[in-house]
């Protein structure tokens, strides 16, 4: 199955949270998961890293297929939008990524369980909420 890692995440990993890390290891460990990350996720990565983060960002990035985007995706993800937007304010990209994670059958990782409303997306919290 796809695990496909919201930004979100990986941001957190780039950070040095542990809780990041032991996702990412628990996903790349387990052999029923292939790691994926969605194309818009890819690029809100790469577009707003810090010169000084390249090299981490491009050796985590490489541990990660990305998705591409297609007519089928980019169609369910349109549909999936103007479903959700107003009443959940979907973003485009996380339409994006649930589209591509519907017509592939994989799993979204993330923080943002909000950002996925849509009962066909398989979507799983990263790790657990902190409870202050």
């Amino acid at each position: 199955m796809r695990a496909y890692v919201d930004a979100d995440v990986l941001i957190w990993q780039l950070r040095g949270d542990a809780r990041a890390t032991e996702c990412l290891r628990r996903l790349a460990g387990d052999p029923a998961y292939e790691l994926w990350l969605g194309a818009m996720q890819r690029a809100e990565i790469v577009c707003f890293m810090r010169p000084e983060e390249e090299a981490a960002t491009v050796l985590l990035l490489s541990q990660l297929r990305t998705a591409p985007v297609d007519q089928a995706v980019i169609d369910d993800a349109a549909r999936l939008y103007r479903q959700w937007h107003i009443s959940h304010g979907l973003d485009l990209h996380d339409a994006l990524l649930a589209a591509t994670a519907m017509r592939s059958g994989g799993r979204i990782y993330t923080l943002n369980l909000k950002h996925y409303p849509m009962p066909e997306v398989s979507v799983e919290r990263a790790w657990p909420e902190d409870r202050a």
